[in-house]
């Protein structure tokens, strides 16, 4: 079990690494489709890991309360939501687009940038410790395969938003090794979110419920606030659309089949 967990939490690190390696290889950058396929990929993995791995086990753990068994998945997933908006309003950072966002700061482009991908993985790394919790737990129906599942699909997504991330970085004039350094670094918040969650839910599980579907609002927040909007920037493109239902349905499908 312990070496199942220790895999959970370094899975989407992984992912992160290996998409911020891809500055080594890539010389002329990403595409504008490229990059609108691999966002729209992203955000339907996320999507789908939120309803099927958080949210749908969320409402199942409060089933004994009947009809009111939604409201602790209402309630955390807003507060998902409001957690993301202060977040964003609170914390100078870029778009992945180069859009600057949140108050006045004299941080450097490149810190900027850095930020806004740490402020991306921290919903997913809370995503990944509470499924993870919720197995160490034993009272929910959450299985290990389905806590990979959900930490195999954030890894996936992992690796487009890495490669997004560096490459941007090293056309600013970066060099390669500083460019993958920040794009990978960006993502050791991941396994230590997920592992902050984990510690604490092992002896709060009456919040299990709240917990997974603050991760799933978080998540949601990164996806509709960040994610979406830049795969639809000009020149629209359908490729972001069929990322995400190529996205959504292999998370759908390695959630049902592993869990």
């Amino acid at each position: 079990m312990d070496k199942m967990i220790i895999l959970g939490l370094a899975l989407p690190l992984l992912g992160t690494v290996i998409g911020s390696a891809f500055v080594f290889f890539l010389r002329g950058g990403i595409s504008p489709r490229l990059q609108k396929t691999l966002l729209g990929f992203a955000s339907g993995v996320m999507v789908a890991a939120a309803v099927w791995s958080l949210l749908i086990p969320s409402i199942e753990m409060s089933a004994d309360m009947g009809r009111w068994a939604v409201v602790p998945s209402a309630t955390g997933f807003l507060l998902g939501i409001g957690f993301l908006l202060g977040l964003d309003m609170l914390t100078p950072h870029l778009h992945l687009t180069g859009q600057r966002e949140g108050p006045r700061s004299k941080l450097s482009r490149t810190a900027m940038l850095s930020l806004a991908v740490t402020i991306h993985n921290l919903p997913e790394g809370m995503a990944v410790g509470v499924v993870l919790a919720g197995v160490a737990d034993g009272s929910t129906d959450i299985t290990m395969a389905s806590a990979l599942a959900v930490a195999l699909g954030i890894a996936v997504q992992n690796v487009p938003e890495g490669a997004i991330v560096s490459m941007p970085m090293r056309a600013e004039g970066n060099s390669r090794t500083r460019s993958f350094a920040y794009g990978a670094l960006s993502g050791v918040v991941e396994p230590l979110g997920a592992l902050l969650v984990l510690l604490l839910a092992t002896w709060v599980t009456p919040l299990l419920p709240y917990m997974l579907a603050f991760a799933a609002g978080a998540m949601l927040y990164v996806v509709v606030e960040e994610l979406i909007p830049e795969a639809s920037e000009p020149p629209h493109s359908n490729t972001s659309t069929l990322g995400f239902a190529v996205g959504f349905a292999a998370m759908m499908v390695l959630d049902v089949v592993l869990g």
